[in-house]
């Protein structure tokens, strides 16, 4: 299996998450299973079958969620020395060239991803046009509504 980039911030939340799966929601699906049986004929009960789809679903996430963090490469952003480079975990500043708005990114693994937050996935346009890039640099991004320039005010390791 290939190596998963994780922040350390972004390997806890899968953590907790698989965590609560684990500990919390297999508990409830297995009363639930328990509470379905004790209707009677399976065949026809419907309770029995929104449990059962519910436990495949809990059980393929846990196996997910462990697969993910066994082959996780968690990187620490505040360890890192990448001579102002736009590395993975990075921070990076950023000033829309046509618009003169500054908007602020950490390019993070796929599972953390969360725009509202201003965590881009590595594999989004924006960060693999920033990737390998310092402070000064202009690089051209293609959006959806077509090409977009930034220039790049700072990178940080935060």
């Amino acid at each position: 299996m290939t190596s998963v980039p994780l922040t350390k911030y972004g390997a806890e939340l899968l953590k907790e998450e698989l965590h609560q799966l684990k500990t919390k929601e297999r508990r409830i699906v297995i009363d639930a299973i328990a509470e379905a049986r004790s209707h009677g004929d399976l065949s026809e009960n419907a309770e029995y079958d929104a449990a059962k789809e519910r436990q495949a679903f809990v059980e393929g996430r846990i196996a997910e969620l462990e697969g993910k963090l066994s082959a996780a490469q968690i990187i620490d952003p505040a360890t890192l020395d990448a001579d102002g480079r736009v590395v993975f975990a990075a921070t990076v500043d950023l000033e829309d060239l046509e618009t003169g708005d500054n908007v602020s990114y950490q390019i993070v693994g796929v599972d953390e991803a969360d725009i509202k937050l201003n965590k881009v996935s590595v594999t989004s346009p924006i960060a693999r046009a920033l990737i390998g890039k310092s402070a000064g640099d202009v690089v051209e991004v293609q959006a959806p509504a077509g090409p977009r320039e930034y220039e790049i005010l700072e990178v940080r390791y935060i």
